[in-house]
């Protein structure tokens, strides 16, 4: 399911959006500024910002030029939400790395459709190579995972490890799947060595409330 943030300090606006967007299946948070938008981001990155420019405090022109700043946000799809008076500013936006904008007063319909498209060009074009989770970023391409900015040292066993949990999108894994998936169908091993590499693995990250253990089942990783 993918999340959608919604930022506008008209509040009508919004609540309308995020409700026709749930109706379609998406996820939805909401901000009604700039700061409280950047906040959302970095707890938990969206697929996709609906971003309103004429904001009080931040607007969205420097919302976007901070994501676009960060090398673990840059490539979020961001789609303007502009007045028609605003000609300059929708410019400004797309050079600045914004997808798409869409003019107020708008259709849903459309709003919806432009979304849909946009979530489409990022699923087909850009894979989610890189994933963050609060203070954690890890970047499958390059087997590099780092905390609060600095690189944390896994071993292949603990990446596979942390790859499994977190593409199991919120799912519990048993031992033995795990077992499976990292060390392979043929490993002598016992589950017990699955409870090692999980400790190793929430000792170097320092959140260990993101992999959870359930009890008689097995581990999930928080991906939100």
């Amino acid at each position: 399911m993918a999340r959608i943030l919604v930022v506008d300090d008209e509040k009508d606006i919004v609540e309308l959006v995020k409700y026709n967007l749930e109706k379609e299946g998406l996820q939805v948070s909401t901000a009604s500024n700039g700061f409280d938008a950047l906040n959302v981001i970095h707890k938990s990155t969206p697929d996709l910002i609906l971003l309103d420019i004429m904001m009080p405090q931040l607007d969205g022109l420097e919302v976007c030029r901070r994501l676009k700043k960060d090398d673990s946000l840059r490539d979020i799809p961001i789609i303007f939400l502009t007045a028609k008076s605003e000609e300059v500013d929708k410019v400004l936006g797309l050079e600045m790395g914004g997808d798409d904008y869409i003019t107020k007063p708008f259709s849903i319909r459309e709003l919806i459709a432009r979304v849909k498209a946009v979530i489409r060009r990022k699923e087909k074009v850009t894979p989610a190579e890189r994933r963050k989770f609060g203070e954690i970023l890890v970047d499958f391409a390059r087997y590099e995972v780092m905390l609060k900015g600095k690189p944390v040292p896994l071993t292949a066993k603990e990446f596979a490890l942390l790859k499994a949990l977190i593409q199991a999108g919120g799912r519990v894994l048993t031992r033995e799947k795990l077992l499976i998936d990292v060390w392979g169908m043929d490993y002598p091993g016992e589950t017990r060595t699955v409870d090692v590499h999980i400790r190793k693995l929430r000792e170097k990250l320092g959140e260990t409330k993101r992999i959870q253990t359930v009890k008689g089942a097995g581990y999930k990783f928080l991906v939100d």
